[in-house]
């Protein structure tokens, strides 16, 4: 058996998996997000350890058997975020997460600071990476700085927690702009532009690689025959990457979770960081991640959902399974900034053409066309690394509308895929590496794609209409002067 531990940010998510990759059984927990001011968000990390906790206590009480015979455990979790901690190996403050944008002075003086950025990391400067965050934190907590011993990412504190090892993956590690993305290694110039060492990062190895044992008291309390051993692990999207398959050269997905993104493995970079695509080495060896990244994805549904005091399920509904024409209505989804193409965390959300005639099916078939519309922006900009998208597989809670994946397939005119357990993928990938980390199996025998449960051709007169409608929609945005 192997478990695979996902920490996200509404709820963390553990699966035993057995031999067969069968999921034999699951807990959730969620979590809640802290906004101390607009356009921040924190998170307690006491909050992820007590809901991991929650998870495993609850699979004892309820699968005893499967829980006690786990072989490897492997960790999935949300990439970006910074947790300091201080010599006691206590943490100093809230983690600033992912969609935090109060740093985006700190990225320019970072890009000043060290010219080769762009070229070591593949990526530009965002708020949103973890490097800008600890030059914020330098500035404006300069007593938390001082006291900082060690930095870790979101799943690399809970394994110091479940193991006492200190220990990241190469694909976390990416997201955090220390890392030279081709030499899978810290870059001691971009620490040192940040105030910190090596001597402060944790240990790296690649997610498929053995890292750390289960605590013996914690392997006791959920009733292990042995100490567990760790992998690696990934972040969110490359362990959902390794979750349904993707770990050959353009095998794209597009994730419909929280956030958004297209996301393409590749064996060489050819990173294009001006138009803000995202380069991460993947939670396998010599594989990177290409990918366009929107921040606010299928939380734009949840958003309107709120707005109008009705469930996601009550607003599709009416809608039916393909749109007749595209919304009179348009919609940009930058409800907390947004990346690809724009790095704009001042961004907002807009909805554009309401009339007296404006219903709410008008509405909602407008939010998820913006959605779609942005994913087309992201596709682009990977088109301009030569990156050709032919097809897409679908996942996250976003897949789950058949409405939205005719719409995806019409606003980018490529056929999507829904996948078979399409909304486990990171779980599901990190049980998969901590099968790797001790069997060894090769890699591809393991990570084989699940089975693509529908097909969403492109309507051809549909993708002309929406072809038409884009450029419009891509003309709401204004950057700020």
């Amino acid at each position: 058996m192997y478990l695979g531990i996902d920490l996200g940010t509404s709820a963390v998510k553990t699966i035993i998996v057995d031999d067969a990759q069968r999921v034999v059984a699951s807990s959730s927990h969620a979590l809640t997000m802290d906004v101390p001011r607009p356009g921040w968000a924190e998170q307690d990390p006491a909050a992820w350890i007590a809901a991991v906790f929650a998870t495993l206590d609850a699979l004892k009480a309820d699968h005893p058997g499967a829980l006690a015979a786990v072989d490897a455990i492997g960790l999935s979790g949300q990439m970006h975020g910074p947790v300091l901690l201080d010599a006691a190996m206590k943490p100093l403050r809230p983690c600033i997460l992912w969609n935090d944008g109060r740093s985006e002075r700190e990225c320019l003086a970072l890009e000043q600071r060290w010219p080769a950025l762009r070229m070591i990391t593949g990526n530009k400067a965002m708020p949103g990476f973890a490097a800008p965050k600890l030059m914020w934190i330098a500035a404006h907590e300069p007593e938390i700085f001082a006291a900082t011993r060690l930095v870790l990412l979101p799943k690399a504190y809970v394994r110091l927690v479940l193991t006492g090892d200190v220990i990241e993956d190469m694909s976390d590690a990416s997201g955090s702009l220390w890392l030279d993305v081709v030499g899978r290694d810290w870059s001691d110039e971009g620490l040192a532009a940040t105030g910190l060492t090596r001597a402060q990062m944790p240990r790296l190895v690649e997610g498929c690689a053995p890292a750390g044992r289960l605590r013996s008291d914690l392997a006791e309390r959920w009733g292990m025959t042995k100490r567990p051993a760790f992998a690696g692990g990934a972040g969110d999207n490359p362990a959902g990457a390794v979750g349904i398959g993707a770990v050959r050269p353009g095998a794209t997905f597009i994730t419909l979770g929280t956030s958004g993104a297209v996301i393409t493995p590749v064996d060489a970079v050819t990173a294009n960081p001006e138009r803000v695509v995202h380069t991460f080495c993947h939670a396998v060896p010599a594989m990177w991640l290409q990918a366009g990244a929107m921040l606010s994805a299928a939380s734009c549904l949840a958003w309107v959902a709120r707005l109008l005091g009705a469930s996601e399920t009550e607003l599709l509904a009416p809608l039916g399974a393909r749109p007749a024409a595209p919304s009179p209505v348009s919609f940009l989804p930058y409800l907390a900034g947004e990346r690809t193409p724009h790095d704009d965390p001042h961004a907002r959300g807009l909805l554009d053409g309401l009339s007296h005639a404006t219903d709410r099916s008008v509405i909602v078939q407008a939010v998820l066309e913006g959605v779609a519309f942005a994913l087309a922006d992201c596709r682009d900009a990977l088109r301009e690394t030569g990156l050709v998208i032919a097809e897409a597989d679908a996942i996250g809670g976003g897949s789950r509308s058949d409405l939205w994946l005719a719409i995806l397939a019409d606003v980018l005119g490529i056929p999507v895929h829904r996948l078979a357990e399409g909304e486990t993928g990171a779980a599901f990938g990190a049980a998969r590496l901590a099968r790797l980390a001790v069997t060894g199996e090769d890699i591809g025998a393991v990570c084989t794609p699940p089975a693509r449960m529908r097909t969403f051709a492109p309507d051809v007169a549909l993708s002309a209409a929406y072809a038409e409608r884009r450029p419009r929609w891509q003309q709401l945005y204004r950057r700020p002067s």
